[in-house]
Formats: structure tokens, sequence, C-alpha cells
């Protein structure tokens, strides 16, 4: 579950730096919770080095990471059927809020799995 929620924490965080560029959020609303959902990330890294096997940590992350940035990159350069783009960044925006939630729903289970376990 821990690898799981690496990987959407990576994912949003490359889909929200890509939002903030391309749409340049004017509500207050939308970075407050980019920041709220950054939090839950700095802990989930914070858990991975302290808790988890740093030679599979590491290497995952970079993996993660790269893929990730591969694929909000072919979003960005879409994806077309028939000359009509079948999936672009607004379809990713709408599904935003539904990722920030389950990232954070993930990592509390994750820190909640652990104190239970200790």
């Amino acid at each position: 579950m821990f690898y799981l929620a690496l990987f959407l924490a990576l994912l949003y965080f490359k889909i929200a730096r890509v939002h903030k560029k391309e749409e340049r959020p004017r509500v207050s609303s939308a970075l407050i919770q980019h920041l709220f959902v950054g939090i839950a990330i700095v802990s989930l890294l914070l858990y991975g080095f302290a808790y988890e096997n740093l030679y599979l940590f590491m290497p995952l992350l970079f993996v993660f990471a790269t893929v990730a940035s591969l694929m909000v990159t072919a979003v960005q350069l879409g994806i077309f059927v028939d000359g009509k783009p079948l999936f672009g960044l607004t379809h990713i925006y709408r599904y935003l809020p539904a990722l920030r939630v389950l990232i954070v729903v993930l990592i509390s289970i994750v820190w909640v799995v652990h104190s239970q376990t200790v």
C-alpha cells in the first residue's frame, strides 16, 4: 500500500505542477489543497526514509517519478482517435479532487497500520 500511495503521490505532484504552470489557478483554495496534499506527501516520504528498505525505496522513487512524468507528458502531447482528442488535461483536472482524497486516505492508512504494528 505504501508504494501505491507513493506512485499516486508522485503522479499528483506532476499533475499539480503542470496545472500550476499551464492553468495558473487564481483560486487560493486550489493552492491550499495542493499544500495540504503536499504535507501528506512529505509525511509519506519521511515514512519511507524511516521505515522502508532504502535499497528498494530509492530506486522505486526514481522509477515512479519517471513513469508519472512520462504519463503526464503523453497526455500533454495528446492521445488522438480519428483526429479528436480522446483524453486531455481537462479530463485529468476533473479527477484531481478524487486523487487528492485517495492519496490522503492511503497515506493515513499507511501511518495507522504502522502505528498498530509497533
